[in-house]
Order: C-alpha cells, then structure tokens, then sequence
C-alpha cells in the first residue's frame, strides 16, 4: 500500500460517482474529461502498466476510438465500468457540438449534470473557456442550469436497506431525483464548516480536529452545526459529530449549492487547511457570508506579491524578493543576490512547487512547475537564507487584536517544510529579544489585516535579525500540537472569536511551563521504493508524533522513539557534509566516542575527525571497491544507525549519498540527515537512558 488518503463519492449513477471521486482527490483534476496538460505518448503501454493516472489513459484511450475489448484485455477492467465511462466521453463529445450555453437542449443539460459534469467541465467543452475567462464561464452556466430549474436535490443514504425509513445523517446532492429528503430551517441559525477533504501530504487529520474543534463549538453556542467534508476516515464525517453533514464536494459549485439551500449565518474557511482557504475569495465575490478574517485579508496573505508589498510598507524585515514576470528578470536579480534562492508559488498547501534552487539550469525548470501549480496567482523568488532558526507563532485575533498565542522553534534549520520539522514548544534556544520582537511584529500584522480567527506567521531567525517567511490566516497543522502542550484550545478560542461571542484572554503563556513538548514527523520512505529520504521546502511526511518531557532531552528521546528510532548498540555510520556540519557535529561525536560506540565515517569525515583527535575507521563510499563499504556495512548490519548530511550537487556526491541513505531505508537502519537534529538526538541519548523516562499521563504535566 502508498496511499495516504481516500475519499467517498456519492451519486445515484456511477458516471456522478465516479466524476466526484477524480474531483475530491484535489490533484487539479475536474472529472474524468475536461483536464489539460494529461497526455501518454504511449497509451497502451500506460493502460497495460497501471500508475495513479490510470484512470485518465482510459479517457484518452476512449477519445481516441481504441474498443473497449481492446481496453479490457490491457486493463482487466471488468467492461461495466468501461461501458459506463464511455458514456461519459459520449456525453461530452455531445457537449463540445454546441458553441453557446443556451444552445444546449434542457434534456442534454440535464443528462450530463446527472452525469457527474461539473459547471466548470461544461464550461471548458462548450465555450472552450481558458483559465483567465473560466470563472466567469462557470458562473454563465450556472445561472443558465438554474433557469431552466436543473437544480440538484439533498438525499440521504439509506442505511436501513429500505426497511424503515432511513434518518440517518449522512446527506448527499445529486441532480436524479425530484426533492429533497430533507427540510431547511431559514433561520440564519447555521453555521457551515468546510472541512479538509482526503488525508494526503500536507493536510491530514490535524485540520480534521480543528474542523471537529468548530463544530462541538458552535453547537455548544447553540448554533446548527452543518460540515462539509468527503473523507470516511475522518472523526469529522461520524454522522453524530454535527446536526447535517453533507458527504459532498469543497468545490466552489457544491458549497455555493449548499449555501443556497441552507441560508446559514455564515461560513468558515479557516478550520480545513488550504482547499477551503482558496475558495475564500470567489465565495465573497459571490457575496456569501464568511465569518471571521474578511477574504480580501486571506487574499492579501496568499498572493505572494500582495504580502511581500504589504511587508515592505509596514517596515517588516523579509528575505529580498521579486515577482516573476519574465525569466530574463528574475536571472537579473539572481545574478545580484546570488544563489540559492527560494521559488514560491502562492496559494498552495505542504510546499506544493516550492524548491530552493541552486543555479540557473533548475532555475528555469523549477519557476515552469510553479506557474503551472499557481496559474491565476503570482510566482514570487526570494532569497533563501542559509543557517537561520525557523520560529512560528501560532494565534488567535479578535479584529486585529491578538488575544492567545504560542510561539515554538524548529530543531532544524530553515529549509526544511514546516510540516516535516521537529517542533520544539516552549523554545528553548530563542533569545527574550527575539521572542519580544516576534510579538511585535505579529501584533502589527494582526492590525494591518484586521484578523479575527486563527492565524499562523513563519519567521527566520539569525543574528538576533527577524525576517518574515509567510503568514496563514488560517489553522495550521501545528495548532493541535501546541494547543494541547498549553492546554488553551486555540480553535474553540478562534470559533467564539468568529461568531462574535466574548472571550478572555488565556491567563496561561509559554513562559509559565514547566515541561517540554517535542512534534517529530512519521515519515513512510520504506514504502516507496527508490524515494530519496532526504528532506526539503517540500512536505514528505505522512504523519506526526507529539510528545511531553520534564525537558528537551526527555521530550525528543520520546519522539524520536515514537517515530522508530532507536538507541545504537553496534556502530555508527558518519558521513557528516559540508564543514559547517561537521563542526555542528563534532561535540556530539566525541561524546559518542566517550561512551564507547565503534564509529565509521567515509574519508572527509574521518580525516576531520582524526585531526579532532577522535578514532573512527574509514568506511568506503558505494561507488568504491574497497572494504569497509558504506552500504556493507548496512547490509550486513555492522552499524545500526547512520548519519548523512547532504555535502553537495555534484554528481559523484549525489550518487554515492543516495546510495547510503536509502540503503538505510531499505535495511531498517535509523537515518538522520539533518545535523541539528542528529545532534540533538545523539545528545539525548547519551545523557539518558531509557529507563531514565518519566513515563505520565497528559494532565500530570501542570
């Protein structure tokens, strides 16, 4: 198994559920036809060789006239499901004769949203609408369906096999059928929740508990609860979490249907992580209601060029940056800054696109793949600053005022994704000063966007110099972490914020704790076989561990434990990088060899420890024929945890470092290849045992 997530389709033909599911998967696709960009030279063979984009070399397969027999004996796809999706290339083969919305005959209209088509895949096959124009297009079809009364019916699902009638809270639309199942209080007394949709890298069960946070909530404040959400493994989508949960789409079409038949007070964006923040803004230009921080704040801290402006005009330090508008620009201002620098599309979840590039060849490949992830929003270059501490605050605003916070330190430099970080709350290594100017600068861009709700501002840290990263109007995924170290529950703060009911400020800060809590993250590298284990600006991990200590060392000996790692009992394998590390390093290391561990270290590493008088034995790099080999070592399981730090791009180092990382993977050995956070572990382990633990419970920790 490779997933990390699944979703639930519901419709009353196959051709709407399936339709549904390529949509909620939340991979750009907008059904099974209407995608650009997809196309298999060798179709065939992608048929025959199944990936995840399967699916889409049948739709290309069936555009192109090749049988269903032929589909069948490559596939093995039993032929009903391929009948059926044939259907729907036939319905939009009809479709694309028209040149007009009000050239489409009712029964055709009708046909193909009971379908599974989507106002914007109409859009696309009858005006030929381009990215720029699709959202008015969109917006013509659905006042034209509407018209002509092709409206979609809630239905719930029958759990009772038809034996009594069904109560069930389970709700889907659907345009077959001819009423609801269901009737709708017009009483402005709902609030909808828009949840987080399928669990996948970068967005995972942390916003499912800050959606489920809102709801428990909101029905406490004596408001109906109403969730949108598509995930089955979610707590979210239990049918006794919220008065109606509909099991549908986060697209702008199925949110502004429900908006239409539920009439709600309002709706919140902020609990879902970045699906439903990105529908902020076309759901205000629709003039709906969204509670909390006003879209046009959201919009000013997504757009990368609007928050970088805004940064600049209120006097806040940032890494220097520029738009890109043309490549010849952009490699002007690389030439004048120097590399890396940082490519960052706006409007996007777990580094999606984001990569730090190191010379102008990957510079132009990478800016390429950001303007196809962020089409409608600007691409921004920055500077990427080496060996800067990474600092977050995590909080709630009242109109502008912040009223809670918590401010945690990565373990790791910058340049590792926030979400694949080892999170350390309260700070342990964060001068006052810093920490005051943290505060400060926050406040001030509370104010300047007039927040209320929860928000989450990344800093870089070096020098006693604070720059700003980016800021997320949103939760964020370390908002459960830290709201269950604090024992503040910053959603249900920031729900109350939202409807407009009083709060108190918490009397409790980080300065009053008496512990340490550490998040460390679960990554799944061994199932994804020829993956580089090696960590980036993009998220990799697929999960997270949060764990409570007396202080530091006990809290990340914890973590660590909880995500596989062990303590060493055979050797150790050092292959240390660039100087810089090796120097981070060289405390931890001797104080390995003090306590006896046989140590292996390839050639630069072993000659710069000899000079520190410390003894390793020389092992040889993968390419090498010479014995001790880095990877036999592994192998044979002479050592049982290795150290890789990443030296360089040079193509012998690239190989050979790969090599050991992901036999290390292979071979189950614990890997490290940060050098903070090895030197963090490594302190930890050798200055407690494991019988050293304290093991308590949660409320224990006062």
């Amino acid at each position: 198994m490779k997933s990390v997530g699944e979703v639930m389709a519901i419709g009353r033909t196959f051709e709407e559920a399936i339709q549904k599911g390529i949509r909620m998967i939340g991979q750009g696709m907008h059904g099974f036809t209407g995608n650009r960009d997809i196309y298999f030279s060798d179709v065939e063979k992608e048929l025959a060789e199944p990936t995840d984009m399967r699916i889409f070399s049948i739709a290309q397969a069936l555009d192109e006239g090749i049988s269903i027999d032929r589909i069948y004996e490559l596939t093995k796809i039993d032929r009903w499901f391929l009948y059926k999706l044939q259907n729907i290339i036939e319905i939009k083969n009809h479709l694309s004769q028209y040149k007009t919305i009000e050239e489409i005959p009712r029964d055709i209209l009708l046909e193909a949203k009971e379908s599974g088509f989507s106002d914007f895949q109409i859009a696309r096959h009858v005006l030929k609408a381009n990215a720029e124009d699709m959202n008015r297009a969109l917006l013509r079809v659905r006042a034209f369906r509407k018209a002509l009364g092709i409206k979609p019916y809630v239905k719930q699902i029958d759990t009772l096999a038809a034996e009594y009638p069904a109560v069930t809270n389970y709700l889907y639309l659907t345009y077959s059928g001819s009423e609801h199942d269901i009737t709708f209080e017009d009483d402005g007394m709902s609030v909808i929740v828009l949840g987080s949709g399928a669990y996948r890298i970068g967005s995972s069960v942390e916003f499912d508990w800050c959606s489920v946070n809102a709801i428990n909530t909101i029905r406490r404040e004596g408001y109906r609860s109403v969730m949108i959400n598509y995930n089955p493994e979610t707590v979210s989508t239990d049918y006794d979490m919220c008065d109606r949960l509909y099991f549908d789409e986060l697209s702008f079409e199925r949110v502004m249907d429900i908006i239409e038949l539920e009439y709600p007070l309002g709706v919140i964006v902020s609990m879902g992580g970045q699906i439903p923040n990105n529908l902020a803004m076309r759901l205000h230009l629709a003039n709906v209601r969204v509670l909390g921080t006003s879209p046009l704040s959201i919009d000013r801290a997504e757009d990368r060029h609007k928050f970088s402006f805004m940064l600049d005009s209120l006097g806040v330090d940032q890494p220097r940056w520029k738009e890109l508008s043309s490549i010849d620009d952009i490699i002007e201002f690389t030439n004048k800054i120097g590399f890396p620098v940082l490519v960052r599309p706006s409007y996007v979840l777990s580094g999606s696109a984001m990569n730090v590039v190191s010379n102008a060849n990957e510079l132009t490949h990478f800016l390429d793949l950001a303007t196809k992830v962020s089409k409608q929003h600007p691409v921004v270059v920055s500077e990427f600053i080496e060996n800067a501490k990474e600092v977050e605050i995590d909080a709630v605003a009242c109109q502008g005022e912040i009223i809670a916070y918590a401010i945690n330190e990565h373990v790791e430099f910058a340049g590792v994704h926030s979400g694949d970080a080892t999170m350390v709350f309260p700070p342990q290594k964060l001068y006052f000063e810093t920490v005051r100017r943290i505060k400060r600068i926050s406040r001030q861009i509370a104010k300047e966007l007039n927040i209320s709700g929860p928000f989450n501002i990344q800093f870089l840290a070096k020098d006693n110099e604070i720059k700003v990263i980016e800021c997320n109007l949103r939760a964020s995924r370390s908002m459960p972490f830290v709201s269950k170290v604090l024992k503040v529950n910053l959603i249900d703060l920031a729900t109350k914020v939202m409807l407009d009911i009083p709060v108190e400020k918490p009397h409790k800060s980080l300065f009053d704790l008496d512990y340490v809590g550490v998040k460390a993250p679960q990554f799944s590298f061994s199932r994804l076989a020829k993956a580089d284990p090696v960590l980036g600006v993009d998220m990799a991990s697929t999960g997270e561990v949060g764990c409570l200590g007396e202080d530091f060392y006990e809290a990340i000996l914890k973590a660590m434990f909880s995500v596989g790692y062990r303590i060493p009992q055979k050797g150790i394998l050092l292959s240390t990088g660039p100087a810089k590390s090796k120097a981070e390093l060289l405390t931890a290391i001797k104080t390995l060899s003090n306590k006896g561990y046989k140590l292996y270290a390839t050639r630069g590493t072993h000659q710069f420890l000899a000079n520190a008088g410390i003894e390793t034995e020389v092992a040889y790099w993968p390419d090498e024929n010479n014995s001790p080999n880095t990877v036999e070592l592994i192998r044979t399981g002479k050592v049982d945890m290795v150290i890789n730090i990443p030296k360089n791009l040079s193509q012998s180092e690239l190989n050979n470092d790969y090599l050991i990382r992901r036999s290390a993977v292979d071979y189950n050995i614990p890997l490290l290849t940060n050098s903070r956070l090895a030197n963090a572990f490594i302190m930890a382990f050798c200055k407690l045992k494991e019988e050293d633990i304290v093991i308590k419970s949660w409320d224990e920790y006062k």
